[in-house]
């Protein structure tokens, strides 16, 4: 025991036998801003990264009401019901006045979030740009280590640049509605260029004639787009999540995705593209939290900010002297 935190080698050896506790403590050791939880959590990744990976990893979104909630409910049931186990990462919008965050997905989970196979664990966006919350990655990794052979990412979908869950996951599946005005519009082209599948939930009832046309639609469309390196032709389904219809047929095609892009080594290929923007990523964010964190910085950008509002510099002038004096640090 390290001060309040346990022995990393236990820790890591209770997180692979698949302990739902451990689990749930690594995550939030993952999401703690203090530099003693990132350093210890850092430890454990390092020690568990060689039992990661073989899970499926599938990204899930689309605009708010559009039934993600319901479908990864309904999904991940039938997943379990075949002998799988679920890792669910909810991402919730926060309040950017307050940075608090509804995290409901467990109320609106009933079903999977009782399970003893699954594993949901909702997360606040904060400030982070692409739906997903800035730790998801990490997350990933954690329930993949933990035995769970499927994770579902389940994002915001409130406008942010959504396509940032590509760069995670394996399968991209963009769910739309149909009836909600012209069907090629609100989506966004880079959003549905990305898409590996798109469904057109809520299938039921007198919706069901509009979701056909919406399916057409859609797949009329697709056939504008280039060809996707990995070979896969993007097939457009209807499904109703709440009355449980389409959903083995949207697991057939995941399957079937996963079987091409592994015999033709796309699924390497990408993996290995995720791992460098990872990378990447994490570099930038160490930057600038020690950027601004730097108490010589602040008062720099403070006087700066000033000088700004009074149009003595211009902004671009400012920021290229902050990063020149944090240089010199």
């Amino acid at each position: 025991m390290k001060g309040n935190l346990p022995d990393v080698h236990d820790f890591s050896e209770r997180l692979k036998k698949g302990d739902r506790v451990t689990l749930g403590r690594a995550i939030t050791y993952v999401e703690s801003s203090l530099s003693a939880h990132q350093e210890f959590i850092q430890e454990v990744l390092n020690l568990i990264m060689p039992f990661t990976g073989n899970a499926i990893r599938i990204g899930i979104t689309g605009s708010p009401g559009v039934g993600k909630s319901t479908f990864v409910e309904t999904f991940g049931m039938h997943l379990i019901s075949l002998g799988h186990k679920v890792g669910v990462l909810a991402v919730d919008p926060s309040s950017r006045q307050t940075g608090g965050s509804i995290l409901g997905d467990k109320t609106r989970m009933m079903q999977l979030s009782t399970s003893k196979n699954a594993f949901v664990r909702p997360s606040p966006a904060g400030k982070t740009l692409g739906g997903v919350a800035q730790h998801t990655r990490e997350t990933i990794l954690l329930c993949e280590a933990a035995g769970y052979d499927i994770i579902l990412v389940e994002t915001v979908g409130v406008g942010q640049s959504e396509t940032a869950v590509y760069e995670m996951t394996d399968f991209y599946l963009l769910m739309i509605l149909a009836g909600a005005g012209d069907e090629l519009q609100g989506i966004k082209r880079g959003v549905v260029e990305l898409a590996d599948m798109i469904v057109v939930n809520k299938s039921d009832g007198d919706n069901v004639s509009l979701a056909q046309k919406a399916k057409a639609a859609y797949t009329n469309a697709l056939h504008l787009f280039p060809a996707k390196e990995s070979q896969w032709t993007p097939p457009v389904l209807t499904a109703s999540a709440l009355k449980n219809k389409g959903i083995e047929a949207i697991w057939h095609q995941i399957q079937d995705y996963q079987q091409l892009v592994k015999e033709n080594d796309y699924f390497k290929i990408h993996r290995q593209r995720q791992l460098l923007q990872w990378m990447e990523d994490a570099m930038h964010l160490e930057i600038n939290s020690h950027f601004f964190s730097s108490e010589k910085l602040k008062k720099a950008i403070k006087k700066s900010k000033k000088q700004v509002l009074d149009l003595k510099i211009t902004p671009f002038f400012a920021a290229k002297q902050m990063v020149l004096l944090f240089l010199q640090k």
